[in-house]
């Protein structure tokens, strides 16, 4: 339980710092993850998970302030949204352990531009 309210401290002093005024507010990640995965959190609304790194590709959720499971990350399409910033790295997350995969632009979690403790593809 430490380590998850140390990571959830830590996060949130990272989103301060890299998002300004957009930090989210801290909720306790779900203890139904895979351990062995990081757990990200979405903190904006809205966010479409999507089939590849790049915005063309299909869309398979859409989540608000929701916590995931982190696979591992890398590079796509560069994805800019003017009240936040600009990102190419984007993030394979599931829901829960064996759910299918989904993309995420980094913008949108938690721990800044390429996330600490999700290992590349």
């Amino acid at each position: 339980m430490n380590k998850v309210i140390r990571r959830t401290a830590t996060a949130l002093a990272v989103a301060t710092l890299t998002t300004g005024a957009l930090a989210a507010t801290a909720q306790a990640a779900p203890a139904d993850g895979d351990p062995a995965l990081t757990d990200v959190y979405i903190w904006a609304t809205d966010v479409q998970l999507r089939e590849d790194t790049n915005t063309s590709s299909n869309v398979l959720a859409v989540r608000s302030q929701h916590w995931l499971d982190a696979v591992c990350q890398k590079q796509g399409q560069t994805v800019t949204d003017p009240a936040v910033g600009t990102n190419s790295w984007w993030t394979a997350v599931q829901e829960f352990a064996g759910s299918d995969i989904a993309w995420v632009n980094n913008l949108y979690l938690q721990g800044g531009e390429k996330i600490e403790g999700v290992p590349d593809c």
